[in-house]
């Protein structure tokens, strides 16, 4: 199994990313999949989940309607679109599947300042 987020950076506040996961190992169209963030000194959260056939997302409520989940099932990759970047949005970015996988990937950094 493998795990592997890019598309991370610095960004200003009110600014967009577009991150990826590549996955491998499993049957990826078989298995929703999620996007977590861990912030510095704080627990992982849970921030967006997708169906295995992209047709349900849910979102945490403090991203709704500025982060977009979405699946490329032949390229076996989740995006995750973040709009209108806030401080608090600054974080690792993870994705797992669901249900949730022992292994976790490196993540990606996110960095939202001025």
């Amino acid at each position: 199994v493998q795990l592997v987020e890019s598309g991370g950076g610095l960004v200003q506040p009110g600014g967009s990313l577009r991150l990826s996961c590549a996955a491998s190992g499993f049957t990826f169209s078989s298995y929703g999949m999620r996007w977590y963030r861990q912030a510095p000194g704080k627990e992982r959260e849970l921030v967006a989940t997708i169906s295995s056939t992209g047709a349900i997302t849910n979102y945490l409520d403090s991203v709704k309607g500025r982060f977009t989940m979405s699946r490329d099932n032949a390229k076996s990759t989740v995006f995750l679109q973040m709009n209108n970047l806030k401080p608090e949005d600054t974080a690792v970015y993870y994705c797992n599947r669901f249900p949730r996988l022992d292994y976790w990937g490196k993540g990606t950094l996110v960095t939202v300042s001025s």
